[in-house]
């Protein structure tokens, strides 16, 4: 460890369940201000790791801690400091988008939330369809939504899964522009976990490769491509899914 403050770390963090171990004892941790991006096919371990730094799932042995908080134990230290992102995550649909944040608002405690509803619609292009049932958004329209949604209480740390997954190329370089804004003003700690190797390239300055629920490779993007003789980050991931080769005849 170093002096440098960190945000997130984790300490040999454990999660077994029934059907066999999901995280197998990884170690990692994040500076403030940083962005990291989390890496792993499908079955890694990713949003096992994500569930326990949230508090949500306790984990089987290890440590988690968020901003000096141990979680879950002591979540409520800090969940008004987090949020997270996915595109996944359905809101509800009958709702509009003002009454969703509405609600989401309130739950995070947030102060003079329709000032600040407005605000994000401004920043995020939400105006024309704040009174919309969420159910009948596009798919774009619905990413900025949930992007407005995890940064109501202005998070200083925040977990985004596949923040742009299904989004054409022009509204995804849009929210990836966003992120990087809002994590340089607010030196926020962000951890992204994706399967876009590009939007990790470019967004982060850390990458934790995860295969079978352990830590196969962590490093900057560019010594990581250095290390496996690749130029894309998407070679290094597919080497790491398929069986690191040999080092050295990677690099020749």
């Amino acid at each position: 460890m170093t002096d440098t403050p960190q945000a997130i770390v984790a300490d040999r963090l454990v999660k077994v369940y029934k059907g066999g171990t999901a995280v197998a004892g990884i170690s990692f941790a994040l500076p403030v201000g940083s962005i990291t991006g989390l890496l792993g096919g499908n079955g890694a371990g990713k949003t096992t790791t994500i569930a326990m730094i949230m508090g949500l799932v306790i984990p089987t042995s290890g440590v988690v801690k968020v901003l000096g908080a141990e979680m879950p134990n002591q979540r409520y230290r800090v969940l008004h400091r987090m949020n997270f992102e996915s595109p996944y995550v359905e809101m509800p649909m009958r709702l509009t988008v003002r009454q969703n944040l509405t609600v989401f608002g309130r739950l995070y405690g947030v102060e003079h939330i329709r000032a600040r509803i407005a605000q994000l619609a401004a920043e995020l292009d939400l105006t024309d369809f704040l009174d919309r049932p969420s159910g009948k958004l596009s798919a774009g329209q619905k990413t900025r939504v949930s992007l407005a949604k995890s940064l109501l209480n202005h998070p200083d740390v925040l977990l985004l899964d596949e923040p742009t997954a299904s989004l054409d190329p022009d509204t995804a370089d849009w929210v990836r522009s966003h992120l990087e804004r809002y994590r340089r003003e607010h030196n926020a700690t962000v951890l992204l976990a994706s399967h876009n190797m590009t939007e990790v390239e470019r967004l982060c300055e850390r990458v934790i490769i995860m295969k079978r629920g352990i830590i196969e490779d962590e490093d900057t993007p560019a010594a990581l491509l250095a290390r496996y003789g690749r130029t894309t980050l998407e070679e290094v991931f597919l080497d790491v899914a398929r069986g690191r080769p040999d080092l050295q005849e990677a690099a020749q």
